[in-house]
């Protein structure tokens, strides 16, 4: 079985000092929750303070982005080895990485390549943009997507997929449990054509778009869905707490 997973992407907010009164107001509940892999993604400049906070607790580390080389003259990027000793995992392929720095399939399997050379797990992004679901190209996009970003890449052990449409992304407007289940399920046959089918039951796939602590129940109760990435509800404790707890009570009783 499939151990839940649920991983807050902080984005470009809180300083440091938010950060450290954010993650201190959820370390003890998000502790004592058992059944579940907790995640949190703070900016780059709190990843060291937030380690130590949560150091000792089962509550997991993320960056939200890396370059793929790992040094060299590339002015303000952070290597896969700087984030190593950091993090257990990084977000890679997030749709605004795509849509405002103009990172391709190409891009995100190098990315991919790195994070697993380094010994991060990846979580790995995809979905598709309205037009494109609006045209009936759902399947084409993520298909394109997961198949390029694993280019050459023997195992996917460790890797997280997070399935994350892209009109449903801060606007509001989630994807429905229904359809984004059968999209996952979509994916999963794709991760059993590159790796076969035992493979793709062990890979954990999240659901991510305007996540709240009111709708997912709804995508948590999918069979295929194993989690979510939480997006602007994760940098408001009671509401990413409520997210959790309901997401490990509902995979606990299946």
């Amino acid at each position: 079985m499939r151990t839940p997973f649920i991983a807050g992407n902080w984005k470009m907010h809180t300083t440091v000092a938010e950060a450290s009164a954010l993650v201190r107001q959820m370390k003890e509940r998000l502790d004592r929750m058992e059944g579940i892999e907790k995640v949190v993604c703070p900016p780059f400049i709190s990843l060291a303070v937030i380690r130590q906070i949560i150091q000792g607790t089962s509550i997991r580390l993320g960056a939200q982005n890396m370059y793929f080389e790992e040094e060299g003259a590339y002015t303000g990027e952070v290597s896969p080895l700087m984030l190593s000793a950091l993090c257990d995992y990084v977000i890679l392929g997030h749709s605004e990485r795509r849509q405002y720095f103009g990172e391709t399939d190409q891009v995100v399997n190098k990315k991919v390549k790195a994070a697993l050379k380094a010994g991060l797990m990846p979580i790995l992004c995809l979905g598709e943009r309205l037009e494109e679901k609006e045209a009936g190209k759902t399947e084409e996009v993520v298909t394109r997507q997961v198949r390029g970003a694993l280019e050459g890449i023997s195992s996917p052990q460790g890797l997280v997929i997070a399935y994350e449409p892209i009109w449903a992304i801060g606007t509001g407007k989630a994807a429905t449990p229904h359809d984004s289940n059968e999209t996952i399920a979509l994916l999963r046959r794709r991760l059993a054509e590159l790796y076969g089918e035992e493979v793709a039951q062990g890979v954990r796939i999240l659901y991510g778009g305007s996540v709240t602590a009111s709708n997912i129940a709804g995508f948590i109760e999918q069979p295929e869905i194993d989690g979510a990435l939480v997006g602007g509800a994760s940098i408001k404790a009671e509401e990413f707490l409520s997210i959790a707890e309901q997401s490990a009570a509902i995979k606990k009783g299946k």
